[in-house]
């Protein structure tokens, strides 16, 4: 069989070199040798015979290129009619399709799908076993929507419900079948959100309040110790002692426990608190508690990644490109406006997929606390440059620092400073130790707020409902008393990516009264693999799940963070580019920087660090949950 020649030095090399991009293995984990090539073929037999028919790649491509102007000039002039829905999936699908077959993104990506469907085509059995089964399923998918038959409606949860047709149907009739419609779907709704508990329900209160009795007596403390956040902090649970309390007090599995041996000894970081180990179900783990054990037990592989690269970690782990954006010590800057300093490089206890694991050693590490002239020094730097009106105090968390530096010293200091008009803290103490928040403590931080002059905002990170207490409304409560508002930014993990999981978190956070803030896309860093799931999906959440809840319960707006450059939308076509498909069936991204209409900035390459194939069987493996329930995943670009 003729292999694809070897083409000469490409116009966009100089281009590619410059990109900056995401290197990580190529994965084959099912080989598609099984798969049924009817099944892709069957859904555009013209593509499958200009492949088979041709006897180069280059020729493919060219006949490809007029294969798919022609389909597409068929839709615009009506020789094709379809919905509009589908017809618009349809031209995104023929777009894409350009997108992975033009040479361009060839030599961006360093990889050819065009060659590999073309050897399959012409019966090379060899290219069958270096590709995966998501590699021919996102083709089956695309050839699918090319063709106006994208498997999209209904959704699952929408089959068999009446829809309202307002050509026949109008006035109070209408108002009432639609009504009637939008309850039916309200309902179909709840069947999901049944099957994520918060922790404000009165079952999960009664569990944890054994939890708490049971930690309590273990480390012989009082009512009072775990209403006192000093208590919390002592006996955070780390090193060999911590791994030997965790034991006694909830089931392990092995290769969990034999990953934070490693951690301990090689110094990765892990720290529980207290408080956040009574979030677990600690009888019987894996039944509603995946999230919050999976926020701090960290996999075998997150640790052997870290370990592989301990000498390096400083940099091999920085994905932000923080070094590159830090203008001076404590600080990082991306924006115009705005810019971070980070006022703790430890926490209470250790978030596995942690965006700074490269400076963090442990929890609760006093070698994480700057000293207060560096401290100074960093606003002082602050004090030069009145262009930044938005100060975001973070770390790590601030709040492991006493009240009398973060809040009487450093807020204190930013508050002095004329044109900060914006004083955030970037914490998560609100889900690790909400005992934290005393009254006196939210009391003098909002002191600093001062109308028409200053606002004080908290930002935190609470990933699921499970995570939502009364002792974290409580702690909210005090804060809102005194004129400060509270942001969550979430995420977007593995571990809380079920149909309408996020959705019972906006609604639970409302009840306590934080607002969404921003769903991030997991950070594209290959040693936390096991919490990422394909840009597909967020978006798919977005459009199909948090688009049924009211306005203010979805303020949040999912953002892909762009190494060294920062955040940008997920949900604009215009902020990105799906261009190629791996031979693992992972999609590869080119990734426009926030700054595309202002300046020329070079894009950033992403590949997604597992395929929709790969996402989908985790899925069952992992909660049983049926893939078709996702079926429109592969139509999102």
């Amino acid at each position: 069989m003729a292999k694809a020649e070897v083409q000469p030095p490409s116009p966009f090399k100089e281009m590619s070199e410059r990109l900056f991009k995401l290197e990580v293995p190529v994965q084959i984990l099912k080989p598609a040798t099984g798969f049924d090539l009817n099944e892709l073929w069957k859904e555009d037999p013209a593509i499958y015979e200009i492949l088979r028919t041709s006897s180069t790649v280059e020729e493919a491509r060219r006949r490809l290129f007029d294969y798919l102007n022609e389909l597409e000039w068929d839709y615009f002039t009506g020789k094709r009619v379809e919905h509009p829905l589908i017809e618009a999936t349809a031209h995104d699908a023929i777009k894409v399709f350009r997108n992975i077959i033009s040479p361009r993104n060839e030599v961006y990506t360093g990889f050819s799908a065009l060659s590999y469907l073309w050897r399959i085509a012409r019966g090379d059995e060899k290219a069958l076993e270096e590709v995966d089964v998501g590699f021919l399923l996102e083709f089956k998918h695309l050839f699918k929507a090319i063709n106006a038959r994208p498997d999209i409606y209904p959704a699952k949860y929408a089959e068999g419900l009446p829809y309202v047709d307002f050509r026949r149907m109008h006035g109070r009739q209408a108002g009432i079948a639609r009504s009637n419609y939008l309850d039916m779907l309200a309902r179909r709704m709840n069947e999901y959100l049944n099957k994520y508990p918060t922790g404000l329900d009165p079952e999960v209160i009664e569990l944890r309040k054994k939890n708490k009795q049971k930690i309590l007596e273990y480390f012989g403390g009082t009512e009072d110790d775990w209403w006192d956040y000093k208590w919390h902090f002592k006996n955070v649970i780390k090193g060999t002692k911590g791994l030997r309390a965790l034991k006694e007090l909830t089931k392990i599995p092995e290769e969990y426990e034999r990953s934070i041996e490693l951690a301990i000894k090689f110094k990765v970081p892990f720290g529980i608190s207290p408080y956040y180990l009574h979030l677990f179900d600690l009888d019987n783990p894996g039944t509603i508690d995946h999230q919050p054990r999976s926020q701090v037990l960290p996999p075998l592989h997150t640790v052997s990644e870290i370990i592989a690269h301990r000498d390096e970690r400083e940099y091999y782990f920085d994905f932000m490109g923080e070094h590159d954006t830090s203008p001076h010590p404590l600080i990082t800057r991306r924006y115009p406006m705005v810019a971070i300093i980070k006022a703790s490089n430890t926490c209470p206890q250790i978030c596995v997929y942690c965006q700074r694991n490269w400076e963090i050693e442990t929890a609760l590490d006093p070698r994480g606390v700057p000293s207060k002239k560096n401290i100074d020094d960093a606003i002082d730097w602050f004090a030069e440059h009145p262009e930044i009106k938005d100060i975001l105090i973070t770390g790590g968390d601030p709040f492991v620092l006493s009240d009398d530096f973060l809040i009487d010293h450093i807020v204190k200091r930013f508050a002095e400073l004329d044109h900060i008009m914006h004083i955030r803290i970037g914490t998560r103490i609100l889900v690790t130790v909400p005992m934290r928040i005393s009254e006196e403590t939210a009391e003098k931080l909002g002191s600093y707020v001062e109308p028409g002059k200053r606002n004080v905002t908290i930002v935190t990170h609470v990933e699921s409902a499970s995570e939502v207490t009364p002792e974290m409304a409580t702690a909210v409560e005090r804060i809102k008393k005194n004129g400060m508002y509270i942001y969550n930014q979430q995420v977007f993990t593995f571990w809380v990516s079920r149909r309408f999981e996020t959705v019972k978190l906006r609604m639970a956070l409302k009840k306590v009264g934080i607002d969404p803030y921003y769903s991030f896309y997991t950070k594209g860093k290959w040693e936390t693999k096991d919490y990422v799931i394909p840009v597909a999906r967020i978006q798919q959440e977005r459009k199909e799940e948090a688009r049924l809840l009211p306005g203010t319960f979805r303020t949040d707006e999912p953002v892909f963070n762009v190494p060294r450059l920062g955040k940008n939308h997920l949900r604009a076509w215009q902020d990105h580019e799906l261009i190629m498909i791996r031979p693992d069936g992972r999609r590869v991204y080119l990734w426009h920087p926030w700054e595309k209409y202002i300046q020329l900035v070079d894009p950033y390459v992403y590949t997604d660090i597992v395929s929709i194939r790969m996402y989908l069987d985790k899925l069952q493996e992992v909660f049983g949950e049926d893939p078709e329930d996702y079926k429109s995943i592969w139509y999102y670009y």
